[in-house]
């Protein structure tokens, strides 16, 4: 490899393990912002901030014109599944389930977009899929019944189909995002503007709007600045500066045990067996899913992690 494309790879490695690193916090921030607000008001203010941030970032670029200009037509529906119905469903889970367990099964969004492709693109699965599957939804199954695995009554089955139903959302927004040709940063903010109106006038019809005071503020803020904001931009520029894909999305394997650290360590969250075990499982059909050419290809390669 030339020299050049060498150091061109580590800045993207450095890039890419810090939108990993920031999104390590994500569910320690989900969980202690869901105590100051309910999912909307979070979802609501941390939409504004991530529009603002974003917006900037697009005015720095000159690409705001663009923006206001064109790609309207498919902002009007993809801002409402992304950020409007995805976060509600996550940050729903998040508010029912432990932090561990709606971040564990969160991370089942690639195999949903695998299973999605077929009957939306007309993929075939492998047997690697299937087999991927099958290994990652065992531990669904694990940290959904909290290790009685012979039990079908689930400590909170509302949670869990949140959680679950997030991924098919997540899943689907991309595969339905595959023909877009928008530039991310266009279409993140284009969302976002789609994404206000609808959640301002759900939070005036709903809780109203209040003052959640100095660490509500500041954990909302966080929640946009960083989950939605910072390591998105930061992920972009990884996955469009290395020569492989692959070098930065195995990234993603990092958080998950530190997530789990800071949750223990943060907000005070006993670790279960049931939810190392079924993250294993989970983490293991993901890497099995990765050893074989990936069946949907992506228009911008770096659909985030959650």
């Amino acid at each position: 490899m030339r020299s050049a494309d060498t150091n061109q790879d580590r800045q993207a490695i450095l890039l890419g393990l810090g939108a990993v690193a920031l999104w390590s916090t994500v569910a320690t921030a989900f969980k202690i912002a869901l105590t100051y607000m309910s999912p909307l008001e979070l979802i609501w203010l941390a939409s504004l901030v991530s529009w603002a941030l974003i917006g900037v970032l697009m005015v720095r670029q000159g690409r705001l014109g663009q923006a206001l200009s064109q790609g309207w037509r498919t902002a009007a529906w993809a801002g409402l599944m992304n950020p409007v119905a995805y976060y509600l469903l996550l940050f729903g889970a998040y508010d029912r389930l432990p932090g561990q367990e709606a971040m564990a099964l969160n991370y089942t969004w690639a195999l949903a977009m695998a299973l999605l492709a077929v009957p939306i693109l007309g993929q075939r699965l492998t047997r690697v899929d299937i087999l991927a599957g099958l290994i990652a939804y065992a531990g669904v199954w694990v940290i959904a019944t909290r290790g009685a695995v012979l039990d079908v009554a689930f400590a909170d089955p509302l949670g869990v189909v949140m959680a679950l139903a997030s991924t098919l959302l997540w899943a689907l927004y991309w595969l339905l995002n595959a023909r877009d040709h928008r530039p991310p940063l266009v279409a993140q903010w284009q969302n976002f503007t789609v994404a206000l109106p609808v959640l301002s006038l759900l939070m005036l019809l709903g809780p109203g709007f209040s003052w959640l005071g100095w660490k509500g503020l500041a954990a909302g803020v966080y929640v946009g600045l960083f989950e939605m904001g910072v390591a998105f931009v930061l992920w972009q520029l990884a996955v469009h500066r290395v020569s492989r894909t692959a070098r930065v999305s195995n990234l993603i394997f990092l958080s998950p045990p530190v997530s789990l650290l800071l949750l223990f360590l943060v907000v005070g969250e006993p670790i279960l067996p049931s939810t190392l075990v079924g993250l294993v499982l989970i983490l293991g059909g993901l890497g099995l899913q990765q050893w074989q050419k990936s069946p949907v290809k992506r228009r911008d390669r770096g659909a985030s992690v959650h």
